[in-house]
């Protein structure tokens, strides 16, 4: 599986509001990563629509985990974002190489990313977020 950007993003962006107990907005994140704050604002709106991030419009708002980071899985999140986590076209589909009816090595990759669905699947975001201390380092 190669994750896309959009996917990194939004995995730092989960990361990086995890440490915060108070609002922030795109442009602290964009700037944390130096990522371009478009970028980020798109996988915000991503995030938000899937209610992993919370966004309050005015004063006082920005952005904040809209869950807790115990409830948010890995493998949920890359599901989300990714359209497709194949390691080939032939285990989304019966119908995409000559040998399909006899291939053993679509049965080996449908297992290895079953195996890889579970675990991505078991670990929570508050399993991979650095202290605020940690990520105040990298300011």
């Amino acid at each position: 599986m190669n994750l896309t950007t959009q996917t990194d993003y939004a995995l730092r962006t989960l990361m990086f509001l995890a440490t915060r107990s108070e609002r922030c907005n795109v442009a602290d994140i964009a700037n944390l990563f130096g990522i371009s704050v478009n970028h980020v604002a798109k996988v915000v709106n991503l995030l938000a629509r899937e209610g992993y991030v919370k966004s309050v419009r005015g004063v006082g708002g920005g952005i904040e985990l809209g869950m807790l980071p115990e409830e948010i899985s890995i493998g949920t999140v890359i599901a989300t974002i990714e359209s497709d986590t194949h390691l080939l076209p032939c285990v989304g589909s019966d119908d995409s190489c000559v040998i399909h009816s006899f291939c053993k090595l679509k049965g080996v990759l449908s297992e290895a990313e079953r195996i890889q669905r579970e675990y991505l699947d078991s670990v929570t975001l508050a399993d991979v977020v650095p202290t605020k201390r940690q990520i105040n380092r990298v300011q």
